[in-house]
């Protein structure tokens, strides 16, 4: 446990380090979204393309994989929403809080930690479940989120906020990233030397300034969004992030491999502990994007991402 922890200790102290650093004001709460705009636009965006483009194009395109993991988190959409949805949570907020409770932070966290935990060989599947909750997971909950409009709308409103949806999955940088490494993958290719250069030191800075930026942002989000909120709008939905999602896909996970699946218990390994990654911190710029109880969301996010550091560490204890 204690080799994991030093393992893991670095990454979450970047994240208290960027919290700290916004609470205090010695980062003004105006930079944060440059700081966001550097990492959603320069720096993941290389470090996913590095990791496609070195990853075996096999690993990128495992059926098993995707559809197992998206089993797993439908099931989380669906449970969430029919634990928390009331007269007072609605589908808005209960639609969010379901994709803060299914959406890992797989791409500012997971990447670069798991990488670190279990070699350059588990990058392939981390993203490949992140495609799957960026392009279906987030799609499907922004949809339903859209079922409160007036007066027999919903089903016309929830469709509109879709195609929203999937145009923001194609204006996202990093899903593209994904394909571009897939294909130099596939290819062979290599980027020329100067470039390569480039693009492998703009990689190398994505994982501490995207830490860091997760807990500037959760700062911000704590700091705007502080109002009064009983345990149960938001510890429930933080303890299925973190105990049921991942429990849920080593269960299903052992019962495919049981049942004769081409799933290796490594690739199960990697997906369990992305599943018991904190909730992603993007999501409450979705829910404030989407007039939701970003207070709500922002608490959800804070509790899974400190609650983490022992959680994911005992994860990793017992799974490998």
């Amino acid at each position: 446990m204690l080799h994991i922890l030093l393992v893991t200790f670095p990454f979450f102290a970047l994240v208290l380090a960027g919290y700290v650093a916004a609470r205090r004001r010695m980062l003004p709460l105006e930079a944060i979204p440059g700081l966001n705009g550097f990492v959603l636009f320069f720096a993941l965006p290389c470090m996913l393309y590095r990791f496609g483009s070195t990853t075996p194009i096999a690993q990128l395109l495992d059926a098993w994989v995707a559809g197992l993991y998206l089993l797993c988190g439908l099931v989380i959409v669906g449970v969430t929403i029919a634990l928390t949805r009331n007269a007072r949570i609605r589908w808005n907020d209960a639609a969010m809080g379901a994709l803060v409770a299914a959406f890992p932070n797989s791409g500012f966290m997971g990447v670069p930690l798991i990488v670190a935990l279990l070699g350059a060989s588990a990058a392939g599947t981390v993203i490949l479940t992140m495609v799957v909750d960026m392009v279906i997971t987030s799609s499907l909950c922004i949809a339903l989120s859209r079922l409160d409009s007036a007066q027999g709308d919903g089903r016309s409103a929830a469709l509109d906020a879709t195609r929203k949806a999937l145009r923001g999955v194609l204006t996202n940088p990093m899903p593209w990233a994904i394909i571009l490494g897939g294909v130099a993958s596939a290819w062979a290719f290599r980027l020329p030397e100067p470039v390569e250069k480039t693009v492998w030191l703009l990689a190398d800075s994505a994982s501490p300034v995207a830490l860091f930026t997760i807990g500037a942002v959760l700062a911000r989000a704590q700091m705007t969004a502080n109002h009064p909120m009983p345990l149960g709008d938001y510890l429930p939905v933080a303890l299925l992030k973190l105990f049921a999602h991942p429990v849920l896909v080593l269960v299903v996970g052992w019962l495919a491999i049981r049942a004769g699946a081409p799933l290796g218990w490594p690739t199960l390994v990697v997906m369990v502990l992305v599943a018991a990654l904190p909730s992603a911190s993007n999501v409450s710029l979705l829910a404030e994007r989407f007039g939701a109880d970003n207070g709500r969301i922002a608490r959800i996010i804070l509790v899974t991402t400190a609650a983490a550091f022992l959680t994911f560490s005992g994860a990793v204890t017992l799974l490998t």
